[in-house]
C-alpha cells in the first residue's frame, strides 16, 4: 500500500508541475464539444458543459490543491510547533495562554471554523490558505506541547540547561530534532485534511473562483449535470479520493516506520 500511496502522490505532484507549464489551458471553451464522453473526439476524460477539457482542468485543479495543501500545512507546522514548544518548555502563564487558545479552537469543528473564516475573509485562494492555516495549527501545537513536556525531563536536555546553554539553543538543538518524527506524521495527515478542506470550500463557493479550476468547484459544476454527464463529478471526485486516501496511507506508513506510538490522528 505504501508503493500505491507514493505513486498516487507522485502523479499528483507531476500533474501540479504540468499545471505550471500549461497556464489556463483548461479554460479554453469549445461549445461545439459540450458533454463529450471520456475517450471520444480526442478528449481523454471528456469535456464539461462549456466544452472544456476535463483532463486539462483536472491538471489545473491538481496544482491548486497541492499549492494550498503545502502552503497551509507549512504555515500551520511553523506556527503550531513554535507555540507548542514555548508552552511545553516554559510552562506557567505561557502554557496556560496557549492551552486556553488551543481549547477555544478545538471547541469548533475544524471544517466549520474554516468555512466561517473563509466567509469573513471572502473567496479566493489566498484567503483559503489563511483559513486553513488558522484551522490547522492547533494539532501541531498540541502535539509539540505534549512531547516537550516529556522530553524536557530527559538527561541530555537537563545537562544542556545545567551547562548554561540558552533556552533558545536548548529548544532548537535538543528538543526540536526529537519532535521531527511525530511532526512529519502529523503533517502527512494535515495534507490530506487540507486537500479535502480546500475542495469543500471551493464546492461551497468560498474557495477558488471561476474560471480557475479546482477539484471542489469541478464537482459543484458537475452536480447539475449528474444524470446526463456523470463523468463531470466522477473524474474530480475519484482524483480527490485517491489523493486523500494516499496521503492518509502514507501517514500511517510513516507512523509505523518511525514508531510514533504517542501520535493520535485527531
Amino acid at each position: 500500500m505504501t508503493i500505491f500511496a507514493t505513486t498516487i502522490l507522485g502523479i499528483w505532484a507531476l500533474l501540479s508541475l504540468l499545471s505550471l507549464l500549461l497556464p489556463m489551458a483548461g479554460n479554453e471553451i469549445a461549445l461545439e464539444s459540450m458533454f463529450v464522453a471520456p475517450m471520444h473526439e480526442g478528449y481523454v476524460l471528456g469535456s464539461d458543459e462549456l466544452g472544456r477539457s476535463l483532463a486539462l482542468r483536472l491538471v489545473d485543479g491538481a496544482g491548486i490543491s497541492l499549492l494550498v495543501a503545502v502552503v497551509s500545512v507549512g504555515i500551520s507546522t511553523l506556527l503550531g510547533t513554535a507555540l507548542g514548544i514555548l508552552a511545553g518548555f516554559y510552562g506557567g502563564w505561557v502554557d496556560r495562554i496557549v492551552s486556553r487558545l488551543i481549547e477555544v479552537f478545538l471547541a469548533f469543528p475544524g471544517l466549520l471554523l474554516a468555512i466561517a473564516m473563509a466567509g469573513m475573509l471572502g473567496p479566493g485562494i489566498e484567503n483559503v490558505v489563511i483559513a486553513l492555516s488558522l484551522m490547522g495549527w492547533v494539532g501541531f501545537a498540541r502535539l509539540a506541547r505534549n512531547q516537550v513536556l516529556s522530553l524536557k525531563q530527559r538527561e541530555h536536555v537537563l545537562a544542556a540547561v545545567a551547562l548554561g546553554q540558552t533556552n533558545l539553543n536548548v529548544m532548537r538543538l535538543h528538543l526540536l530534532p526529537l519532535l521531527m518524527a511525530p511532526l512529519l506524521v502529523e503533517a502527512s495527515f494535515g495534507v490530506a485534511s487540507a486537500v479535502i478542506a480546500e475542495a469543500g470550500l471551493s464546492f461551497l463557493g468560498l474557495g477558488v473562483q471561476p474560471p480557475q479550476a479546482s477539484w471542489g468547484s469541478m464537482i459543484r459544476e458537475g452536480v447539475r449535470y449528474l444524470l446526463v454527464a456523470p463523468h463531470l463529478v466522477l473524474v474530480p471526485g475519484l482524483a480527490l479520493s485517491l489523493v486523500v486516501l494516499s496521503a492518509n496511507l502514507l501517514g500511517d506508513a510513516l507512523r509505523d516506520r518511525l514508531d510514533v506510538t504517542s501520535h493520535s490522528k485527531r
